[in-house]
């Protein structure tokens, strides 16, 4: 019968790495969807956990390794795992908050979809929002950058070495505002555009008061509204691309901080 004898070491180290992974793929957009199977989300932790080990080490020596020490290192690699991803779905919920304040003014905001992501009703066209959100992310290969910055977090920040800067909550409040800033400039176009056709379609009623204005109102909105959303798809994409682009600093920026600023 064949044995595997594995250093206490290695294990430990594998173990640490697993957590840190398991807290990016469990937060972070498209690998956090209810509808792929957690042990599919494991198996994933634990070969990524794997191969990384080998490249990033471990440095955990047992002999030295006391058990408050091992349980306040387990936590830090989680909260150090679902930083990362939440730094990035908080960007994924601006862009899905710009199609729910777009929907509402186009008049969508009165049927809602369930969203396979966290099993909650919202409007369709934040469902739309998000869902071609995610499509660019997967196309212009953003999600790369989770890998590099796992790589990048065990140069910077080793297991069992999580040093909390003072900046790191000011920096995680302050992506958390940017959300309603992407929010604003994702559906600033369809929002203003909506705006002005409310804006007309009220001197028409005040005008016209024999035209039923609620009954002409809603799938003209719809019609324009969504007409206006194929114009724009192109400069839609092209900032989304921008925003992926740009947000590998802000990850390197968040992992400088975690590893108390150095």
């Amino acid at each position: 019968m064949a044995t595997f004898n594995i250093p206490l070491d290695a294990f430990y180290g594998v173990l640490l790495i697993f957590l840190r992974v398991v807290g990016i793929v469990f937060s972070t957009p498209v690998l956090d969807s209810a509808t792929i199977p957690v042990l599919f989300k494991a198996a994933l932790a634990i070969a990524v956990s794997v191969l990384l080990f080998p490249v990033v080490g471990s440095g955990v020596n047992v002999a030295n390794l006391g058990l408050a020490t091992f349980v306040i290192g387990i936590l830090s690699e989680i909260a150090i795992g679902v930083t990362i991803g939440l730094s990035v779905k908080l960007l994924f919920t601006g862009i899905q908050l710009a199609g729910q304040i777009a929907g509402f003014q186009m008049g969508f905001a009165v049927a809602n979809v369930v969203d396979p992501a966290t099993s909650a009703q919202i409007p369709i066209l934040a469902q739309l929002y998000n869902l071609t959100a995610m499509l660019v992310f997967l196309a212009v290969n953003a999600h790369h950058m989770f890998f590099s910055a796992l790589v990048e977090s065990y140069t910077l920040v080793p297991p069992l070495s999580l040093q909390l800067h003072s900046e790191l909550v000011g920096m995680m409040m302050r992506l958390a505002a940017n959300m309603f800033v992407v929010g604003i400039k994702v559906g600033a176009p369809l929002i203003a555009v909506m705006l002005l056709v409310t804006a007309g379609l009220g001197l028409v009623s005040r005008t016209v008061p024999q035209m039923h204005i609620f009954i002409v109102a809603m799938p003209l909105k719809i019609l324009i509204g969504l007409a206006f959303m194929i114009v724009l798809a192109p400069y839609l994409t092209a900032f989304l691309i921008d925003i992926f682009s740009s947000y590998r600093t802000t990850l390197y920026e968040l992992i400088q901080l975690m590893a108390g600023g150095r």
